[in-house]
């Protein structure tokens, strides 16, 4: 498997929006421990009226398989929230007998999660199988590594219908990563607050807002918000790699979109940079150009 050394750390980004899938699964090995970070993905059902292209499905099959293969070698795993893009819920043995660190399933969670959480923990016996560490606000100590988690943070926009999610920096020798998870930007002051805050990581990895959504499922104004605080979080240099992915990838135009906030980075020498291109692999935004995939 792939990845890229930081330090002390060594990173592979699985799956991601610019690699064909829908996912921010991220494994990382650090002083002596695997960690597997939302080891999971999916594809949108329809996108522009079409169902997934063969194409999409081998990808998410490769992709699942070394997903699959990743959580078996983890030592620690984190589910930041219950979307079906971040876990495996079809396969609950790949938990068992893990080391869990998980959104609080009964605090700050809209009914979805809940009840995703409840068959995935309780109906599924992950929680019977599997050591459980809330992550909502708190800090663990393993080792010789730290896990940092935010408190619970909307999914993007403030008091937005899908929910929130954690945050989580992972220390080790005075080095730092930080897995933003889908913040969508961010598109919430208390999520950039937290990343500066958190500032000097060696690499962040987050979702980008869904600006193909922009005045559809989201108001402008939540796009354009987490565009703005992209900014602001390349500007205090949360991260000396910032790997902006997810929903922003859903979009073909996200070079045009992020114009301004290269020429950002490139001022305060932070790489911007989507998952792919951190991994060194060409960009692949199937989902995004599904009518052209039917037309072929």
């Amino acid at each position: 498997m792939k990845s890229i050394n930081l330090n002390e750390f060594k990173v592979s980004i699985i799956g991601s929006d610019s690699l064909g899938v829908r996912s921010l699964a991220t494994f990382v090995n650090v002083c002596g421990k695997n960690i597997g970070i939302d080891l999971g993905a999916s594809l949108a059902p329809r996108r522009y009226g079409l169902p997934p292209h063969e194409i999409e499905i081998n990808k998410l099959n490769e992709t699942l398989n070394q997903i699959e293969e990743n959580l078996k070698i983890s030592d620690i795993i984190i589910i930041t929230h219950y979307h079906y893009d971040h876990y495996i819920k079809e396969k609950p043995g790949l938990y068992f007998g893990k080391k869990l660190f998980i959104k609080d399933p009964n605090k700050n969670i809209n009914r979805s999660q809940y009840f995703r959480a409840k068959v995935f923990l309780k109906e599924n016996k992950v929680e019977e199988n599997a050591e459980i560490n809330i992550a909502d606000g708190n800090s663990y100590k393993i080792d010789n590594i730290t896990l940092e988690f935010s408190k619970a943070l909307w999914h993007g926009e403030e008091k937005t219908k899908v929910g929130k999610l954690v945050m989580v920096r992972i220390l080790c020798n005075d080095k730092s990563i930080i897995f933003g998870s889908d913040i969508q930007g961010p598109g919430n002051e208390e999520a950039l607050e937290k990343l500066i805050e958190w500032k000097g990581a060696e690499l962040l990895i987050l979702s980008g807002p869904p600006t193909y959504f922009a005045g559809y499922k989201v108001s402008q104004e939540s796009v354009e918000k987490g565009l703005e605080n992209l900014k602001k979080v390349i500007e205090n240099k949360v991260a000396n790699i910032i790997v902006a992915d997810h929903h922003l990838l859903r979009d073909t135009r996200y070079k045009e979109i992020l114009k301004d906030h290269y020429k950002v980075a490139k001022e305060n020498n932070v790489s911007l940079l989507t998952a792919a291109e951190f991994m060194g692999y060409e960009v692949q935004q199937l989902e995004a150009r599904r009518k052209e995939l039917w037309k072929k």
